[in-house]
């Protein structure tokens, strides 16, 4: 059946209010181009959402000609504020931005996996609760939070997973009792990859895997466009994939043997370590293991043809859990991610790709992140953005 008036103009303003989101300011005229909609019937959409208080007039087109259509129009980016959270093992970050993504405050909190469950929250919500504050007195209209784990496909929640602190699922669940905010939570790598394709270095790419190289170790997967998290949520966890090179084999609880311990941070490190580029017995676990995988690719990249053993030894294991996934779903490219990800860049990317073209006959290009270790915190408030679209910029009637 064809839609109601009302319906129709629904569908109308909300096409035009995300083009404005996105590619805004505009004038009418590109509005009138962009959606396909008729001079009349862009007119009434923007008379319609200018007096919903939903765009305004921010400037001229600079034509020569003066009229209606060399206004600009934006939109109204203090009607609310948007928080994003990127809650680490050991840490959080958050930042509030505007209706548009201009940042108005951020900040972080290092939080010691000696901190009890309890004060972790706390501390962790006071951060995000100062931040608010800080941005001004608009009120947050979303919150997205990326973090390790995997997040029921029924329930949307943060599973109880084993080896993850307690503090995480308890600040989530923390921020949606204390705030009148939505609260919405993904897994960190699914957050990436949407920023990534959305903003960075996937944007051309409706089918693509991304490689999250890290402190840990794990991937999401998109397909035409659409984040796939597969039937209980877990899909991308490539920690858990057994892969040859490590003794034993990963089991349901800990991904020891898995590909998590040949291509972690910790294996890195070792790997580093028996390079030269690392002393081992200096490096904690955890984080530290983490900056000195970094420090260890970009240390091999300076060093030319010193560097190359390490080198070609990292892309080949990155190679090996790779033509796992492509051999299933051969998605055409592969993203590293990551802090390692972002270390490494276009050179080891280059290295990944060409050892995988020997180990698949499927055709794949592998590609650096651009967006860096900020790419989780980029997707969260991606979706709090995803989140107020609908809700604020829905006209009423």
């Amino acid at each position: 059946m064809p839609a109601s008036p009302s319906t129709a103009r629904a569908i109308n303003d909300r096409l035009a209010l995300r083009l404005l989101q996105q590619d805004g300011p505009l004038t009418a005229t590109q509005l009138k181009t962009l959606t396909g909609l008729s001079r009349p019937t862009v007119a009434d959409l923007v008379e319609r959402l200018r007096g919903a208080g939903l765009i305004q007039v921010v400037g001229e087109s600079g034509a020569v000609r003066r009229g209606p259509n060399a206004k600009l129009y934006g939109i109204v980016a203090d009607r609310a504020h948007l928080a994003a959270l990127d809650v680490r093992l050991g840490s959080v970050s958050v930042v509030v931005t505007d209706l548009l993504g201009t940042t108005l405050a951020e900040d972080s909190l290092p939080i010691g996996s000696d901190t009890g469950t309890e004060p972790a929250v706390e501390r962790a919500a006071a951060l995000l609760e100062r931040t608010a504050r800080a941005a001004g007195p608009v009120p947050l209209h979303s919150v997205g939070i990326g973090a390790p784990g995997l997040i029921d496909p029924g329930t949307g929640e943060l599973r109880d997973s084993s080896g993850l602190p307690a503090w995480h699922r308890g600040l989530v669940r923390e921020l949606q009792r204390r705030l009148p905010a939505t609260v919405l939570v993904e897994n960190e790598t699914n957050l990436a990859a949407v920023a990534e394709h959305r903003e960075g270095a996937a944007h051309d790419r409706e089918t693509f895997v991304l490689l999250w190289l890290g402190q840990g170790i794990g991937a999401a997967v998109m397909l035409d466009g659409k984040l796939r998290q597969g039937a209980s949520g877990g899909a991308g966890e490539i920690g858990f994939l057994p892969v040859p090179g490590v003794s034993g084999l990963p089991s349901a609880v800990n991904c020891e043997g898995g590909f998590h311990s040949l291509a972690g941070s910790g294996a890195l490190c070792e790997l580093a370590a028996a390079h030269g580029l690392v002393d081992r017995g200096a490096v904690a676990e955890g984080q530290e293991e983490e900056a000195a995988a970094v420090d260890a690719v970009r240390a091999a990249l300076e060093a030319g043809e010193a560097g190359e053993p390490f080198l070609k030894e990292v892309a080949d294991r990155l190679a090996l859990g790779s033509a796992a996934v492509v051999s299933v779903l051969d998605p055409g490219c592969v993203l590293l991610a990551g802090a390692v990800g972002h270390a490494g860049g276009a050179a080891l990317a280059a290295r990944v790709e060409e050892r995988l073209a020997t180990m698949s006959p499927l055709r794949t290009e592998v590609r650096a992140g651009s967006l860096g270790d900020g790419a989780v915190l980029r997707g969260a408030l991606l979706a709090a953005r995803d989140a107020a679209q609908d809700a604020l910029f829905a006209p009423e009637g």
